[in-house]
């Protein structure tokens, strides 16, 4: 590890931002300097600009990533090297808002009878039961099932917050199904990674999760664009068609602002049919029928 990742890991870690954001972070640096093939600390504003010209116009880049990398270039430059950054002299590019694709509960089932194997199936019941993240679902433990009160704890979710979500019976003898079938029983970690020949006790990637989910879609012919955090989205509207209040599902998906929450109502076909066209309102005479057999011009 070089010296300047290492000052760069030791500033995230102290400020408790989460392990993909770090290595998001971490990741981008790297992109910015090997794109210069120079140290990122021998680089400034002025390759800072040229970098984000070539995300855009030659990457292709759209504006939600750019910024992304934006603000990790921010971060090393403010506080890892203790530089001047103004975003006057380097502004972000204007973001883009696009509703993410929703499958129907046809496509759901689809996609969960599709998984590769029993553990990919029981990864997508649970991400589809709790609209859980997948960086959530990998550090899930044993204790965090909760039974007795039909609820799942989330420990330290995004923005290092604790939630709890609902544990449907459905999910409960899922896994308890799943339960049996393990063998050794794992220790910490619900869906433990390693391997059997290697040590259990600890979270599988979340990439395994992507992958699995990817697989799924795949052999389920799904034409949607579908990862992970699609099956959160399908939670949280079909939640919504099914008549629970935007402050439940906030909660349950833990966003800290309701502004985030509220454009599931876009995607809610239940709202969007509720909502009548001002068309329908009016009285309009019928259209006349167009002259198939005008008359030749003498």
């Amino acid at each position: 590890m070089t010296h300047l990742r290492k000052m760069m890991l030791e500033e995230l870690q102290r400020r408790n931002l989460s392990q993909l954001t770090a290595e998001c972070y971490l990741h981008a640096v790297e992109e910015f300097a090997r794109y210069f093939n120079r140290p990122p600390d021998q680089l400034g504003l002025e390759q800072i600009r040229q970098y984000q010209a070539h995300l855009l116009a030659e990457r292709k880049l759209d504006a939600n990533t750019v910024c992304q990398q934006l603000s990790a270039l921010r971060f090393f430059f403010i506080k890892t090297l203790k530089r001047r950054w103004t975003v006057e002299e380097t502004p972000y590019p204007k973001r883009s808002i696009r509703l993410p694709d929703v499958l129907s509960r046809e496509e759901v089932e689809q996609l969960i009878n599709s998984a590769d194997s029993p553990l990919h199936r029981i990864w997508l019941l649970t991400l589809y039961a709790t609209g859980m993240r997948r960086e959530e679902l990998v550090e899930l433990k044993v204790g965090d099932i909760d039974s007795a009160r039909m609820l799942i704890h989330i420990h330290q979710g995004k923005g290092n917050q604790d939630r709890d979500v609902m544990l449907s019976p459905k999910l409960l003898e899922e896994l308890r199904q799943y339960w049996r079938g393990m063998s050794p029983k794992p220790k910490t970690y619900l869906f433990p990674g390693g391997g059997r020949a290697h040590n259990r006790d600890i979270p599988m990637s979340a990439k395994s999760v992507w992958h699995a989910v990817k697989h799924a879609a795949r052999r389920a012919g799904l034409r949607k664009r579908v990862h992970p955090h699609t099956i959160r989205h399908c939670f949280a509207t079909h939640l919504l068609e099914d008549g629970a209040d935007l402050r439940t599902i906030q909660l349950l998906l833990g966003h800290a602002d309701l502004k985030t929450t509220s454009r599931y109502l876009h995607m809610s076909e239940r709202h969007l049919k509720a909502t009548a066209s001002p068309l329908d309102s009016l009285t309009l005479s019928a259209a006349s029928q167009p002259d198939t057999h005008p008359a030749v011009e003498k």
